[in-house]
């Protein structure tokens, strides 16, 4: 899968992500708590998650949500910060992540 670079960080282009890219980014119980912390409190540095998991732990599952398109990640300053990318998911498969959130867990 061609990826577009955004703040240096290479992402999948909208037109590139399929339904099991994303549906696979969201079967782990803690990438969904990711996109919910990043739906209820907007953009986060990676470090401020506050999970139960190692940092190299972490670092998979970021890049699990960006390979599967749900997150965008841009370096600021020394932080990594994550922006969940809901409107554009929105547009090409309307209420998906909603309704996976509100069936999980």
């Amino acid at each position: 899968m061609p990826l577009g670079r955004w703040g240096g960080i290479s992402h999948p282009d909208l037109d590139e992500i399929t339904v099991d890219d994303v549906l696979r980014a969201l079967a782990d119980p803690t990438r969904r708590e990711i996109v919910r912390l990043l739906q209820a409190e907007g953009d986060r540095a990676c470090g401020t998650f506050g999970l139960p998991v190692a940092a190299s732990t972490l670092s998979h599952h970021f890049r699990a949500l960006r390979k599967g398109g749900l997150i965008r990640q841009h370096d600021h300053g020394r932080q990594r910060m994550n922006t969940l990318r809901i409107t554009e998911l929105d547009t090409k498969f309307p209420g998906l992540v909603a309704a996976v959130l509100a069936s999980a867990d």
